[in-house]
């Protein structure tokens, strides 16, 4: 059982990358609370985000609201725009 008060989103991402801070301007352009979740910046290391991606690229966002686990920022901005963005 989740935690009413914690929120349903969960970023994994690298400091400083590029994709990933297009993804936090959005989730912060619409509102949505959520976890970040800094990987490890070896691509052979980022086994968290293998285990609940399969991939070890990132932004990943894990929406627990929805049960939607995606990968690449351009799918993810378009899943927040399409779930979130007439709200």
């Amino acid at each position: 059982m989740t935690d009413p008060d914690e929120p349903s989103v969960t970023l994994y991402r690298l400091q400083g990358c590029p994709y990933c801070e297009r993804v936090v301007r959005r989730l912060g352009e619409y509102g949505i609370p959520y976890r970040s979740q800094f990987v490890e910046p070896l691509h052979s290391r980022r086994n968290a985000v293998k285990r609940v991606a399969g991939v070890r690229s990132v932004p990943v966002v894990v929406d627990e609201r929805t049960g939607v686990t995606m990968a690449e920022s351009g799918n993810i901005l378009e899943y927040l725009e399409a779930t979130y963005g007439g709200r």
